[in-house]
């Protein structure tokens, strides 16, 4: 393949970042690894150029090279292509080493054996060393940046392989004494002494003196590859969990230096934090977890190491130090922070989280410190969720819930006082002047108001259950709070019934503290309100959620109340939930009855099968072989039943099942009349099927909800009258329908299946206006004309004719809605889009080729679709 232009690499490279995986497995992917390395060499392409090509190596080694051979050979390739640099200034040198270090990285070619580890390695300490700078390989003035540069792959390497820059800790504190980049340099000397310490422990050994400053390992010397390998699996260099890090901490433990070791051990952390300050917040937080990790539990090494830091880290604004500062707590706890230290952290977490400037990220963090503070010597078994002792009722005034708050912080605030409240039981049973249990109430009232109300947003009553739920789960053992929250959400549901699913989401979350109390004052505040009443489905998904053998009497009675108004499928189905739900809890006297009326009663015929299956096994069956009957599976295990074993797909007959659709339903040509738009749909079956019901989903908010279409019977062969389904749009576009057939086999089954997605078009919503008074059809469009602007907006565009010309193509797309025709060349078009908005065209002056348009419309969504509508109408006609 010869050289590409630039031009040509934009577009392969814009093909590539599309689909990487698709694009490397077609046969332009074969040769792009080796195209790109190629044309770093070429003289022709800019340094620019160039650099993009490496950040796409940087971004992509695994597709670029996708086994270990391919990586070490673009390796070998970008580091002959650094050798080759001139001398002069140069934006490559610094892409082309992180280019070889990523791609012997992500390749997992790094290893003694490889050749480009074995150039590379030495090259970076080189580098890092600032030994391989001078005449040859790059001017003075880059020195610093490839020192960093140099540190940074080096940092990479020894996170892919742990302990290969063990042999290398004297010679990196040595370097960190000089001059050169810091920063670079503390972490990578932090990365090593950590990786080393842990696997030394690991394997029972000591330093052996590598900390003591010696010579760099040459290009043929060896590399500590074998500490590399003991630690071959990939330690986290990045910030750990510390719970997590107890393993760790025993392996540590094993470790015990040498006093020499031990003395060089701790020069070498002092030097390491003594600099620190020269870091950014982010690189000083990882030090920090670095050298935290690898000295937690290490005898002998003591954390005083770190006390000089704690004047300044616990003033620290910064969130990331706070954070680290926070972890060192947890991991040295007494025995670095005393007892003021832990007051003063607290208390300014404290004021901090009050600052009312605070973004809401902020805010959260500080709020989960308080939360997850931790203590020198907590009460409580370990994992207990507590306040922290010195953080009392009065501190906290200010960091309590409102109703104000932004749902996040109301929910961390209300943690916290939940918190308080479950230590301030014995005081509050004191008395005292603030009680948080009552502000606890208060808010959760505040938080239950707001969601009863009818128009109320779906996000208020969301906020309510998760904060119900918060409250359960800090205190479920004090019964003083749940039961005044037990009764307020009875009376939330009395207010609103509409929010059944969220009682029934919460039920299956809180443990039986709430639930049981909840499940009895919700099936008494349903069975206490008539059947006929509007929120029916309501009440009856929340009676199978809690229907249970105790008042059956009552709950039977309001299920007879109930059937008489169960007139459609959904509520005939919700209320056989109920009777399977009392089925399951063991309930016979009356229920016999009651399913006996309903397989009389009830009009779906799916739903009487279904009653009179349960009478049957009501009849048939003991206590728990029902519960089997009724189980997630009726054919296993095998019941001993005669009845149920003979006829084990007696119930699978009865239930709704999911098929291949029999069914082809298309949308026909559309007819522009009336005062909505309607489709024509066109049903062809391969095989009789009856009650044929047709349900539609519109996704998203752009379409009303749509009515089911109901079919008695339908016969291959035989013709069906088109169905017509009317659209409700709330705006003007296009959307497609998802559609599911229910219906019923000759077999006796009954089915359901999901159909192919029927398209709505932007056309099938056109709708004609008015006819206008006789002999003023102009007036009438040019009143139409005028009174889009200047609400609405105007635009011109050329629409392709084909070669029936322009006269062939309003007769066959907009016919019914011209007002003005001067055929063949001139045409008025006005078209009415629902709900509320208009279309107008003038289509003059055609030529053989196309015709002008000018377009006018008072809905600007509208100006896109009508252009893509009329620069297709040529290729349709």
């Amino acid at each position: 393949m010869g050289p590409l232009s630039r031009e040509a690499w934009a577009q392969r490279l814009g093909a590539f970042r599309t689909s990487p995986s698709a694009f490397m497995a077609s046969p332009e992917g074969e040769d792009l690894g080796r195209d790109l390395l190629s044309e770093l060499r070429s003289e022709k392409l800019s340094e620019q150029a160039k650099v993009s090509l490496l950040a796409l190596s940087l971004e992509y080694p695994a597709q670029l090279w996708p086994d270990a051979a391919a990586a070490e050979a673009a390796a070998t390739s970008l580091l002959d292509t650094l050798v080759l640099l001139p001398p002069r200034p140069s934006a490559l040198r610094r892409p082309l080493l992180l280019a070889a270090t990523t791609a012997l990285a992500a390749g997992d070619a790094l290893g003694p054996t490889s050749g480009a580890s074995r150039r590379l390695l030495p090259l970076l300490l080189g580098l890092a060393s600032g030994r391989d700078l001078g005449r040859g390989f790059g001017p003075a003035s880059e020195q610093r940046p490839l020192q960093a540069t140099a540190c940074e792959c080096l940092r990479e390497l020894e996170s892919c392989k742990p302990g290969l820059l063990g042999g290398c800790l004297g010679l990196l504190r040595g370097l960190l004494g000089q001059e050169g980049p810091v920063q670079p340099l503390s972490l990578l000397l932090a990365l090593a002494l950590r990786n080393t310490l842990v696997i030394q422990a690991r394997a029972r050994a000591g330093l052996q003196g590598l900390l003591v400053a010696g010579d760099m390992p040459t290009a043929g010397g060896p590399w500590n590859w074998a500490l590399a390998e003991e630690g071959d699996a990939h330690l986290q260099p990045q910030a750990p969990s510390w719970p997590a890090a107890e393993e760790e901490e025993c392996g540590l433990a094993v470790l015990e230096p040498s006093p020499e070791e031990a003395r060089e051990l701790r020069a070498a952390v002092a030097q390491l934090l003594d600099s620190s300050y020269l870091l950014t917040p982010v690189a000083q937080a990882q030090l920090l977890w670095l050298l935290g990790w690898a000295l937690r539990g290490l005898r002998g090494q003591p954390p005083v190491l770190f006390k000089p830091q704690l004047v300044r880290l616990l003033g620290t604004a910064q969130l990331t130090l706070l954070h680290a500062l926070l972890a060192l707590k947890a991991a040295f706890g007494e025995a670095l922070f005393t007892a003021q230290d832990e007051a003063l952290l607290l208390r300014r977490l404290t004021l901090a989280a009050q600052h009312p400037a605070l973004p809401l990220p902020t805010h959260l963090f500080y709020l989960h410190c308080l939360l997850n503070f931790p203590e020198n010597w907590p009460l409580g078994p370990t994992g207990e969720e507590a306040a922290p002792l010195l953080l009392g009722p009065r501190l906290c005034r200010g960091l309590l819930p409102s109703l104000l708050h932004d749902p996040m912080a109301l929910l961390a605030r209300l943690h916290l006082l939940c918190l308080l409240c479950a230590e301030d039981e014995e005081k509050e049973e004191k008395g005292q002047d603030w009680s948080p249990r009552q502000y606890l109430e208060e808010l959760l009232a505040g938080l239950r108001q707001r969601a009863a109300l009818d128009a109320g947003p779906r996000a208020l009553a969301t906020l309510c259950f998760q904060a119900s739920y918060l409250v359960v789960h800090c205190l479920a053992t004090q019964p003083a709070v749940l039961t005044p929250l037990t009764h307020g959400l009875a009376r939330l549901y009395r207010a609103r019934p509409a929010l059944a699913p969220h009682f029934v989401d919460l039920l299956d979350r809180v443990g039986p503290e709430l639930g049981e109390p909840l499940r009895a004052v919700l099936r008494q505040e349903v069975v206490s309100r008539p059947g006929r009443d509007e929120a029916l489905r309501w009440h009856l998904q929340i009676l199978a959620k809690v229907a249970d053998g105790n008042t059956p009497s009552a709950t039977l009675g309001f299920l007879r109340a109930a059937a008489a108004h169960c007139t459609d499928w959904g509520l005939q189905q919700a209320l056989l939930q109920v009777c399977r739900a009392l089925l399951r809890a063991g309930v016979g006297e009356g229920l016999a009855d009651l399913l006996q009326a309903l397989a009389r009663q009830l009009e779906d015929p799916d739903g009487r099968d279904h009653a009179r299956l349960y009478y049957i096994l009501l009849a048939h069956l003991a206590g728990p072989k029902l519960g089997v009957a009724l189980g997630p599976s009726l054919a296993a295990p095998a019941l001993t039943s005669s009845l149920v074993a003979e006829n084990q797909g007696f119930a699978a007959v009865l239930m709704v099942q999911e098929a291949p659709a029999p069914i082809r339903l298309s949308v026909g040509p559309r007819q522009a009349v009336g005062t909505v738009p309607v489709l024509r749909l066109h049903v062809e079956v391969l095989e009789p099927v009856y009650s044929l019901e047709l349900r539609f989903r519109v996704e998203g908010q752009l379409y009303a909800p749509l009515g089911a279409i109901h079919v008695p019977c339908l016969l291959p062969g035989r013709p069906c009258p088109p169905l017509l389904l009317p659209l409700q749009p709330r705006r003007p576009a296009p959307t497609q329908l998802g559609v599911r057939a229910l219906y019923a086999t000759p077999a006796g089954l009954t089915c359901h299946a999901h159909l192919p997605p029927l398209p709505v078009n932007f056309a099938d919503l056109f709708l004609p206006f008015p006819q206008a008074p006789d002999g003023d059809k102009r007036g009438f469009f040019e009143e139409l004309w005028d009174s889009c602007l200047p609400k609405g907006t105007e635009s011109r565009l050329w629409c392709p004719l084909g070669p029936q010309g322009l006269e062939a193509l309003v007769s066959c797309h907009l016919e019914p809605f011209v007002v003005v025709a001067q055929p063949p060349t001139s045409y008025h078009v006005a078209i009415r889009l629902p709900p509320d908005s208009r279309l107008l065209l003038r289509l003059e002056a055609a030529q053989a080729d196309g015709v002008p348009v000018a377009l006018r419309t008072d809905d600007w969504a509208v100006l896109p679709l009508a252009g893509d509508y009329l620069r297709g109408l040529s290729a349709a006609v």
